[in-house]
């Protein structure tokens, strides 16, 4: 029972952001992507700090973790909630979030680098697999063809285009944060760490945002549009992060990251419902490749497991 609970929380952080992704992409129409990644992130930091002393844990940053802290919060907050919400304009909430949650390929090939973490043959054929995906749903299908069956050229074609290109980097800056947090919070609790890091990493967007002519300083947003605004922040934002910044500090970074491959089921799910987004036979193809991918990386040592018992088994029998 405890555990199915642990996986359902671990499971948690990546439903509410790929609801979220729906709820955010009529909002950065109309309000500009500075304002809803701002919006997104200044009320989720602060609930998550009011949380943090409620709950009496350390508010404090470690001075020894401080200039990680500035890295952490540009790159995390800043630049990927900037990216996230830039791209939303015009790839929409499914295939958004799909190419957000490539991250994991990233985050397994960093934390094998940098941590140790193994990624057997399994977890490298489910990385690959993600890949395959990724770029099912991102390229078109006359350049794939052009590409794989030498095909006409692509007039005016251009390789992840419609704002792919703000998602996976976007999916890089979100790659970087899952590994920076470790060091972040070596003297710091990772949740302390979460709530601030949105705090002031919205501070930059909202100086952006008074010098940008193109978008209103206030959004004219119905009740409605301001309640999904609200639905990203406080549970796509402070519940969602809390809890995966509080689980990736302490499990296993490639197999807990893998789970991001499930966010754009509920993504896709939530855009078909509520937005009417539809994708092309391709691209369902990218999507079951991406969701096999989960499978494979997310339990890659359970599969790998028994070949290893054999060849010990195997050895033990030899050496008699």
């Amino acid at each position: 029972m405890f555990e199915m609970l642990n996986w359902l929380l671990m499971i948690l952080p990546f439903a509410l952001w790929g609801t979220a992704m729906a709820a955010m992409t009529p909002l950065v129409q109309s309000g500009g992507p500075e304002t809803v990644a701002f919006l997104r992130l200044l009320p989720a930091g602060l609930i998550v700090v009011l949380t943090v002393f409620i709950l009496k844990r350390p508010l404090k940053i470690d001075k020894e973790d401080f200039g990680w802290f500035v890295v952490f919060t540009l790159v995390d907050a800043t630049i990927f909630q900037f990216l996230l919400a830039r791209g939303l304009i015009e790839t929409g909430a499914g295939l958004g979030s799909v190419f957000i949650d490539s991250q994991p390929l990233m985050v397994a090939v960093l934390a094998r680098s940098l941590f140790g973490d193994k990624i057997n043959p399994f977890g490298w054929s489910g990385l690959m697999l993600g890949l395959v995906g990724i770029v099912c749903l991102g390229v078109s299908p006359d350049m794939l063809r052009h590409w794989l069956l030498m095909g006409d050229p692509v007039l005016g074609g251009s390789l992840f285009g419609h704002g792919q290109g703000w998602m996976l980097g976007a999916a890089i800056a979100m790659a970087l944060g899952t590994v920076l947090i470790r060091f972040t919070c070596k003297r710091s609790d990772p949740v302390a760490v979460t709530g601030w890091h949105m705090i002031f990493g919205s501070i930059p967007l909202f100086i952006w945002h008074l010098f940008d002519q193109k978008w209103p300083l206030i959004p004219d947003w119905s009740g409605i549009q301001w309640g999904l605004m609200t639905y990203a922040s406080l549970f796509g934002s402070a519940l969602a992060y809390g809890l995966f910044f509080w689980f990736a500090n302490r499990k296993e970074l490639t197999s807990f990251t893998a789970l991001a491959f499930l966010t754009p089921v509920f993504a896709l799910v939530a855009g078909g419902i509520w937005l009417e987004e539809r994708l092309e036979p391709l691209q369902w193809v990218g999507v079951v490749f991406v969701l096999a991918s989960v499978v494979l990386v997310s339990q890659r040592n359970r599969l790998w497991n028994p070949f290893d018992n054999f060849h010990k088994d195997l050895d033990e029998e030899l050496s008699k």
